[in-house]
Parts: C-alpha cells; sequence; structure tokens
C-alpha cells in the first residue's frame, strides 16, 4: 500500500486527511470509475455534465481546440464532477499540445541538437505556463524515450537523443520548466521506445535489448528521474522479452505481454526493484499493441491488476467500465490492489491541491499568456541553436540569392487523408521566407494539386508529374534547387519514409548533379535514408515558421549553424554522407 507521505507525493497532515475522507466517502463503483481517464469528445455543457456526473472519472484528455475553447470545456468539467479531475495534456514540443494557439517552441531532437538544455527547460516552462493557463494539471511528458534505431519514426523528433545521458539532462531540464507551474510531469513510455520501426497504435511494440543493455539505457534513465522525485509514469504497449524472462523464468512466449500486462515488469521490476511509488498510467488502451493480444473483458481489469493506477481511454467507456467492475467481483483486482490504485489517484490530486478551488478555476485572464510575445521569441532562440547543417561535401554554403537568384522549389508532404484538402498549410510559408531572404521561387507542381485542376484529364496530370523536360534548360532555368520535406505518420504506418506525390515523379532529384540541391527536413530527422545524393542536407526539426526563417538565414550565411547531428542521421548507409 502507498504511503503517500514519501515520494513522489509528500503530502502533509491537510492533504492526507481529504485523501482519506475522500475515499472513504467512495463506492465501489466510484472508485473503479477513477481509475479511467477519458476523452473528451463534446464541448456542449449538457454532454459535459452527463458525462461527469454519468462516468464520474478520475481524469481527461482531448483533442484540438484553441485556448479560450479548451479553458471553457475544462472549467465545466470540473465544475460538474464530485472529486476534481486530473486533466492532461500532450505538449512534447511546448504549449501547442494545450492549444492549438499555444506556442511550439522546438521537438526533442531540436533539444537533443543543442549544446545545453536550455531549449530543453523552455520547452518545459511554456508547456507548464500555457497548460496550466487553460486548466491543465498534468502533462504527458517528457518523452523518455532513447532514439537507437534510425527506422522509428514514432518518436524520432520526440525523443531527446540516442544515449540515455542526453536523454536525461534533457527531460530533466524539460521536467524543472514544467515545474515552475503548478503541474504534474510523467515520462513515457515505460519500458522505452526508440529500439524498434513498428508503431504500438498497430502492433505489439517490442523492446529486444538484453537485461544488460537495457540497465545501461532505459532503466538509466528511468532510475534518474524516480530518484529524483518523478511523479508518474505511462507504460508503452511494449514488450521486453529478456526482462521478463528473467524475471519469469519458466514464461513462454505466448505469454509475453506488453508492459501494461506485465506485472512482472510493473510490479516486480518498477515498483519493486526500482522503487516507483508515484502513478502510473497505461497509454491508450485502444491502439492496436493492447487490443490485440488478449481479450479486451480480460485486458481491462488486467491492466489494472498488473500494476497499473489509471486506464487511459476506451473503446465504449459503460463496457470498459463494465469489464474494470466484472474484474474487481472476480478478484482479478484484489481490494488492497484496488486501494492502492485509487489512494495514488488521489494523492497526486491532493499534491497539486486540487480540493482547493483556485487550484482547479484558473481565470480567463490568465489565457494571455498563450501565444505570447515572450513564449514566440523562444522558438526562434531554439532554432537559431539548434538547426543542424547534416552535411555539405560539395560546399555549397553559403548560397548568396543575389548570385543565386533563380530557385526551384520542390516541396515533398505527406499525402492528403482528405477529399477536401486544400493544400499543405506550410509550402506558403516556406516560399515566403525563400521570397524575404530574395530568391526568386517557382514551385514544382505536385499530383495532389494538378489532380484537383478543374479540366485537367488525368492523363495530362500524369504526364506533367512525370515529364522532367530538358536538362540544358533546366540548368539555365535555374540557380539552385530546394528540396523541403514536411514528411509526418500519425497511426498509418509503421514507418515513414520520403514519398513522391506519384510514381516516377519529377519530384525526385534528377537534377543534383546538374544544379546546387540544398535538402531541409522540416520534420523527421532520417530522411537522407531516401535522399542519401543530395549533398547539403540540414535538420530543421519543425514546420514552424522560426524554424524555416532561421534555417534559410543560415543558408545564405546570415548566421551559423549550430546544431550537432547524431549518428542516426547518417541511417548505417555509407552513400548517406557523400
Amino acid at each position: 500500500m502507498v504511503n503517500l507521505r514519501e515520494k513522489p507525493f509528500y503530502l502533509n497532515d491537510e492533504q492526507i486527511k481529504w485523501v482519506e475522507e475522500t475515499y472513504a466517502s467512495m463506492t465501489t463503483l466510484e472508485k473503479v470509475q477513477q481509475l479511467f481517464f477519458h476523452m473528451a469528445v463534446s464541448r456542449k455543457e449538457e454532454d459535459i455534465k452527463n458525462l461527469v456526473e454519468g462516468f464520474k472519472q478520475g481524469g481527461l484528455r482531448w483533442q484540438g481546440g484553441d485556448a479560450k475553447a479548451n479553458w471553457m470545456q475544462n472549467m465545466t468539467y470540473q465544475k460538474y464532477s464530485k472529486i476534481p479531475l486530473l486533466i492532461a495534456a500532450n505538449c512534447d514540443d511546448g504549449g501547442n499540445g494545450a492549444a492549438s494557439d499555444g506556442t511550439f517552441v522546438a521537438t526533442a531532437a531540436a533539444a537533443a541538437a543543442s549544446a545545453d538544455e536550455e531549449t530543453a527547460y523552455q520547452m518545459g516552462l511554456v508547456a507548464g505556463r500555457e497548460a496550466s493557463a487553460i486548466g491543465c494539471n498534468w502533462l504527458f511528458n517528457p518523452c523518455a524515450d532513447i532514439y537507437m534505431n534510425w527506422r522509428n519514426t514514432i518518436v524520432n523528433t520526440r525523443a531527446f537523443g540516442d544515449n540515455a545521458d542526453r536523454v536525461i539532462a534533457n527531460i530533466r531540464a524539460f521536467i524543472k520548466g514544467a515545474h515552475e507551474s503548478n503541474i504534474a510531469c510523467c515520462c513515457k513510455h515505460f519500458p522505452g521506445d526508440g529500439v524498434e520501426e513498428r508503431d504500438q497504435h498497430l502492433v505489439l511494440g517490442v523492446n529486444d535489448l538484453s537485461v544488460e543493455e537495457w540497465d545501461n539505457s532505459f532503466r538509466k534513465v528511468y532510475q534518474t528521474m524516480i530518484d529524483e522525485g518523478l511523479e508518474s509514469i505511462m507504460v508503452g504497449h511494449i514488450a521486453l522479452p529478456e526482462m521478463s524472462r528473467k524475471l519469469r523464468p519458466d514464461i513462454k512466449d505466448e505469454d509475453i505481454m506488453p508492459a501494461t500486462l506485465a506485472p512482472e515488469l510493473l510490479t516486480d521490476l518498477l515498483r519493486g526493484e526500482m522503487g516507483f511509488n508515484g502513478i502510473v498510467i497505461t497509454d491508450a488502451t485502444h491502439m492496436g499493441g493492447f487490443t490485440n493480444v488478449m481479450s479486451r473483458c480480460d485486458a481491462v481489469p488486467m491492466a489494472i491488476a498488473s500494476g497499473c493506477d489509471m486506464f487511459l481511454f476506451s473503446n465504449d467507456t459503460p463496457e470498459d467500465i463494465g469489464y474494470m467492475m466484472a474484474g474487481v467481483e472476480k478478484g482479478i483486482i484484489t481490494e488492497e490492489r484496488l486501494s492502492d490504485a485509487v489512494h495514488r489517484i488521489l494523492g497526486l490530486k491532493a499534491r497539486l491541491n486540487l480540493f482547493k478551488k483556485e487550484n482547479v478555476f484558473m481565470p480567463e485572464e490568465g489565457l494571455s499568456v498563450i501565444g505570447c510575445e515572450e513564449h514566440k521569441a523562444l522558438c526562434a532562440k531554439a532554432a537559431d541553436k539548434c538547426i543542424t547543417l547534416v552535411k555539405d561535401t560539395k560546399n555549397y554554403l553559403p548560397i548568396n540569392p543575389a548570385e543565386k537568384k533563380r530557385a526551384r522549389l520542390v516541396y515533398l508532404f505527406s499525402k492528403p487523408n482528405s477529399r477536401s484538402w486544400a493544400g499543405d498549410p506550410t509550402l506558403p510559408v516556406v516560399v515566403e521566407e525563400l521570397e524575404r531572404a530574395g530568391f526568386e521561387v517557382d514551385v514544382a507542381p505536385n499530383f495532389y494539386s494538378l489532380e484537383a485542376t478543374p479540366g485537367l484529364p488525368p492523363m495530362a496530370v500524369m504526364y506533367q508529374m512525370i515529364y522532367k523536360g530538358q536538362m540544358e534548360e533546366f540548368k539555365k532555368k535555374y540557380d539552385v534547387v530546394f528540396v523541403v520535406v514536411n514528411m509526418k505518420g500519425y497511426a498509418q504506418e509503421n514507418n515513414v519514409r520520403v514519398a513522391f506525390s506519384c510514381g516516377h515523379s519529377n519530384e525526385m532529384p534528377w537534377y543534383i548533379p546538374e544544379v546546387p540541391t540544398i535538402g531541409i527536413s522540416l520534420n523527421y530527422t532520417n530522411h537522407l535514408i531516401d535522399l542519401p545524393q543530395i549533398h547539403t542536407f540540414i535538420n530543421a526539426y519543425g514546420p514552424e515558421r522560426a524554424c524555416i526563417r532561421s534555417a534559410i538565414e543560415k543558408i545564405c550565411g546570415k548566421s551559423e549553424f549550430k546544431g550537432t547531428a547524431s549518428e542516426t542521421v547518417f541511417c548505417n548507409k555509407w552513400d548517406t554522407r557523400l
């Protein structure tokens, strides 16, 4: 049973009293309901009232919305909740995870590229300030994964580097910044992502490190943060086979479960050996890595029985609550385990003093911090420090727009997933910033925009995309080519690679031997695997105007490149270095 007076709760007498009185007032059903962390889907007051009063969940998260809408939503949820809610946001990059008009500061990959931890601190600082302003009290951050496998696109830009020490330094700085607001932090995704290339949204993840390798990497990260008072850990749908075999020598392959369902990893290892006393929450339980391994009626209570304290999201809320109650009634979740989990949940609420209204109901005037000029300036500062010149083997840089003015822009972006697609919003920003620097920009066509052109037959679209034209004419027309890649996937494919808008596309860099070509990634750091022939390549780490502007200024020699690249950017291929 948890001792709430110890790390990481450190509750005083007043806080303990609130926890115990609240727990004593709850029915078994209400205790079970506290285990659930729901996704908010409606902003209508009546819907919110019905959800909160009907299901009495312990916490919630949402997707999308600007600061004002999210603030009103969160205040309404708290208004109707008998017990104050834990309200969380995913703020990987700053405050933009809390609200659509929040501030992007930098990605974790960008922070890892800098010479110090200042960027990571500012990411946490802005995330804490802006999330708190709209009524959040919990960040599902920072990411404690280690980017070991260049093929992994799930944590590519979300991981603070490719080694444990770098990750520790940056997540420590992030947490320090976040804690300047009254907000809790959560490291994720235990036992560690970044080793393989598959996406736990789609399949069971497998961290196949040996026990020794894991001890020297992910364990080192988590143990350091646990020792320093980390409040919570999010568990991924990731198996750790070698550790499971060590802890359960007789375990069969078919019985090796994701950590969310593995008591040997949660109860024996995380709670026991590593001494973690805080809250353990599952990753989203509609993900394939959770749903594919056993029947949901068994998996729902098994997650809590195995050592998780909170259950993130539901397929169907009444059904999942029913599954959890059945697990209690059958003894799968013991009375002691239920009491322990609920005490931890209430303990975190008490630590945040959510039983005091001033820590729950945020004043509307506090929204002025969202996207403020002070925070926006931090994005520009981070971009200047972090943007990385990965290679310039032909010494094309710097490029003077007065001498090489005529620019061809090949913009590669993730394929549209809607027939109502109206164009990539970052493209015009890239054009504007190149023109601002003094370039004359000719944008190469793409299949999707041509296809949407009224009156253009399909064969004409295909021909225009395939036809490359005369090389000599191309050389006369352009002084420089910019290949800008803004591709990022989410729960659609296990691995996101550079793709062109159609087969045999003239977007392929066929002109590289003839015209100086500059590659810029606005997202993932591993694009050289598909564009190794580009001799000058830059990782800018974000599709924000500040990142784009800073990258172009550095290309033009107006400021120096300050970021450093890890070995993962070369993707274990010799030709990516040429």
